[in-house]
């Protein structure tokens, strides 16, 4: 059985995915002091906790079961935001990976609506199908989270239900309060045309991007 999660620099066109360091620190240090009104369900550390943050995650890499990364923004070269695989699961039989979840994600304000998400989402759903071989990618947010889900809905990832009391709140004033978390999840089968919308989604707000046009999603 695989120990640890080997998670690669992945590179596109708008977003390059480098394993977390604590050389993203500063980065993300000031990505996290952005208008923190839009985190409000989501695990983003302050600056002076994003040295504690970083160890965190380096050790669920260690132990195998995170492979964390620093979004870095191709226009500006700067940590915009984190996202990560994590709760990878093996075949019992011969040790296969199968199936892994994409999350701990969060992007600064001034990244959404520039591709960096669609475009990162593109990148780690691609390595998990076509380098991993697995059988299904999962997503999960808090089911409150109405920007989070219909960010998650135009991946093309299915609706599975919700998970009640299934994971700690991040919420601010709900410490030790669990949430009920809002389940996707893209299979094997399905891959191809959700690639397929990926790629269009990458490169309409890419050209929207080039062409000056507001932004409208992420």
């Amino acid at each position: 059985m695989a120990s640890k999660l080997d998670g690669p620099v992945l590179e596109g066109a708008l977003v390059r995915l480098e394993p977390l360091g604590r050389h993203h620190a500063p980065d993300l240090a000031a990505a996290g002091e952005e208008d923190r009104a839009t985190f409000g369900f989501t695990w983003v550390p302050t600056a002076e906790e994003t040295g504690a943050y970083i160890d965190a995650h380096l050790a669920r890499a260690e132990a195998g079961k995170l492979a964390p990364y620093a979004q870095i923004s191709l226009e500006t070269g700067r940590a915009v935001g984190s996202t990560s695989f994590w709760d990878p699961r093996y075949l019992p039989d011969d040790g296969r990976l199968y199936a892994v979840e994409v999350g701990f994600t969060w992007l600064a304000p001034s990244a959404h609506g520039t591709g960096v998400n669609a475009e990162a989402k593109l990148l780690l759903f691609g390595h998990a199908f076509e380098q991993w071989g697995v059988a299904r990618v999962d997503l999960k947010t808090d089911a409150r989270n109405a920007r989070s889900r219909a960010a998650i809905e135009t991946t093309g990832a299915r609706f599975e239900g919700v998970l009640r009391n299934w994971s700690r709140s991040w919420v601010p004033g709900e410490d030790g309060a669990l949430r009920d978390s809002a389940v996707y999840s893209i299979i094997d089968t399905e891959w191809p045309e959700c690639r397929a919308r990926l790629e269009a989604r990458v490169a309409d707000l890419a050209q929207r991007r080039r062409g000056g046009v507001p932004r409208t999603g992420r």
